[in-house]
């Protein structure tokens, strides 16, 4: 395969994708309570950012119809899936809702803890950023819950496991 350079923009936003897709990351999902009830988003813009105090940052769609609600919440929590929550991160990708009494119970921070990740962290807000088209939003970590397991990769807009070595 050959090797190519672009510069980013309109007319090359597809190759742009695809080059960004080529990093793999892992699955969240997003979720906080609403005056409507829970609501969640699937995400893969996630990362830690600093130890003391424990912030991390996720960056939710300015497009998206949940961004408004996530932005302005107060309590977010986030949930590492594991490679079995693939129909979770699905869902949660293109709805918003879909809890049920056997998916999620209310946290200790007073938001959706969803059933079965590999980890959650549940933040207050810190801060929120614009940035283009995106929106970053920073949380401070109050409470960590975790689990063994592994983690639901996703790369070149595919979902997978990650291969363990023998």
């Amino acid at each position: 395969m050959s090797e190519t350079s672009f510069t980013p923009g309109a007319d090359t936003l597809r190759a742009y994708r695809d080059a960004l897709g080529s990093f793999a990351t892992g699955v969240t999902v997003v979720t906080t309570l609403t005056k409507n009830g829970p609501l969640a988003i699937t995400v893969n813009s996630f990362t830690s950012v600093s130890m003391d105090p424990p912030l991390l940052l996720w960056c939710p769609d300015r497009s998206s119809l949940r961004h408004d609600a996530f932005v302005a919440a107060q309590r977010f929590s986030i949930h590492v899936l594991a490679e079995d929550q693939f129909d979770m991160a699905q869902h949660f990708a293109l709805h918003g809702d879909g809890f049920t009494q056997d998916n999620w119970q209310l946290s200790p921070a007073q938001t959706p803890a969803l059933r079965n990740p590999i980890a959650r962290f549940d933040c207050r807000l810190y801060q929120v950023h614009p940035a283009g088209d995106h929106s970053i939003v920073l949380g401070e970590v109050t409470q960590v819950t975790s689990r063994p397991g592994n983690g639901l990769v996703f790369k070149r807009g595919q979902y997978g496991g990650f291969l363990q070595q023998p």
